[in-house]
């Protein structure tokens, strides 16, 4: 907490010294300012009519107007923003007249440089598909919306339970304890739409960190001998056995399912919120740790805890992965095509099933 309120100490007193600043500065520093945001006031409007013009030709690519429409659109938004252009230098230019008037101006005409702002969060003007924002500065002009955005972007975190697939043997079999074994994942994800005029089919592709832990029973715990892993007996009875992987994986899935289409005036947006939806696909990335841990008295009844890292685990792992969402929640299953160890006396493969939240 103390932290946290040195922080926001910091940037209140960042924040006074710069208004401050601000307010000593003279007319002439003030002057020289607003001549210099004449020139970005112009590369402003024609970076927006580009924008803009943009969205027309793309609306004429997908047969939603027609090429005379599309001149009359061009011409409209080309008047517009040389109107535009020239009420913005005539502002500054009053702005300027006024500061050459008068030594100081104390109330608020416009004549001083601009304040600044704090935005936390979404916009309230911003749609559902805009993501939040944390901007201190200058107050600037919201920039028009893109008119087709293929492209987005959410948190994905997951959780649940975890186990290995040990060949010749049923999880029902299991060394690993079911209610102690588990996995979270977390990592962010970009979807982007393949087809042109349908969200149907949809490429998600990211970055995720996956912690796998197993919770091994019957007081035994993971031996490495002659770099071949097995489980085998404790010599001293075990109060806790664990064994954790941390990976760095990219997943990859390709994602079917229907969306709503919102068209406004001047840009459409497709949204599977509350909608079915379906991944396939698969992961791969590396063993960035893997560490057990042991929890027992020993002989002379003192309580020890070790931890033994890096075991002679894959340096790569890969796998296959599914999950059926409605909305944001989904039901997530994965499974480690790769084995856990490099040389193991039975070979075992990590399998998990839980929750997962696609905050998109």
């Amino acid at each position: 907490m103390q932290t946290i309120t040195k922080y926001l100490a910091l940037i209140v007193l960042t924040l006074a010294v710069q208004l401050i600043t601000a307010q000593e500065n003279t007319n002439e520093e003030k002057i020289e300012a607003l001549q210099a945001q004449k020139e970005q006031v112009v590369n402003q409007e024609k970076e927006w009519l580009r924008t803009e013009v943009e969205a027309i030709d793309e609306q004429l690519f997908n047969d939603e107007i027609s090429q005379e429409q599309a001149n009359i659109l061009k011409e409209e938004l080309a008047t517009k923003h040389a109107l535009n252009i020239e009420n913005r230098l005539a502002i500054i230019d009053n702005r300027i007249s006024l500061l050459e008037r008068n030594e100081h101006v104390p109330y608020d005409t416009g004549a001083n440089l601009e304040g600044f702002t704090i935005i936390l969060g979404k916009d309230k003007d911003s749609d559902e598909f805009d993501t939040g924002s944390l901007y201190i500065g200058p107050q600037k002009r919201k920039e028009p919306k893109k008119y087709d955005r293929r492209t987005t972007s959410d948190l994905v975190f997951a959780i649940g339970f975890n186990n290995a697939i040990i060949e010749g043997q049923s999880l029902n079999d299991s060394p690993y304890k079911i209610g102690g074994s588990g996995f979270v994942e977390l990592g962010w994800a970009w979807k982007t739409r393949l087809l042109n005029n349908s969200n149907a089919i949809r490429l998600k592709y990211g970055i995720s960190f996956q912690w796998n832990k197993l919770d091994i029973k019957d007081n035994k715990y993971f031996q490495e001998v002659d770099d071949v892993v097995a489980l085998e007996e404790f010599p001293l009875n075990l109060d806790k056995s664990k064994f954790r992987s941390t990976n760095l994986v990219i997943p990859v899935h390709f994602e079917f399912g229907p969306s709503k289409k919102i068209e406004k005036e001047n840009y459409f947006r497709y949204s599977t919120y509350k909608k079915f939806k379906i991944g396939v696909g698969g992961y791969g990335g590396f063993v960035l740790q893997s560490m057990q841990k042991l929890k027992y008295d020993d002989a002379n009844g003192d309580f020890q805890k070790d931890k033994i890292k890096d075991y002679n685990t894959n340096n790569f792992v890969y796998g296959l992965s599914s999950y059926i969402s409605w909305g944001h929640v989904g039901i997530y299953a994965k499974y480690d095509l790769s084995t856990i160890f490099k040389d193991q006396a039975i070979d075992q493969n990590n399998i998990s099933l839980g929750i997962r939240f696609d905050m998109d």
